[in-house]
């Protein structure tokens, strides 16, 4: 299954999705202007959903919401797999 370095491919994406949904909003997203509140219309101000970081604050909310669970249990396969081999 894990040939010709594909193995750590899918270490490594592991790892990156990992790190996305283990981001706090509350603590490291909104010091660095990357918070769900921080697309919010001020006053006069337009709100760009088009730009790359609109987009790239979306793609972290959507792998946070939707990637939790599934993690779980893909860590845990991985971990036992690591364990047995």
């Amino acid at each position: 299954m894990f040939f010709f370095g594909l193995g750590k491919l899918v270490y490594v994406i592991i790892l990156i999705i990992n790190a996305i949904a283990v981001l706090s909003e509350d603590r490291f997203l909104a010091r660095i202007g990357w918070g769900r509140s921080q697309q919010q219309d001020a006053f006069g101000a337009s709100y760009d959903s088009t730009s790359v970081k609109a987009k790239t604050i979306d793609l972290i909310a959507s792998v946070r919401t939707v990637m939790r669970i599934p993690l779980i249990g893909i860590n845990s396969v991985i971990i036992v797999a690591k364990l047995i081999w």
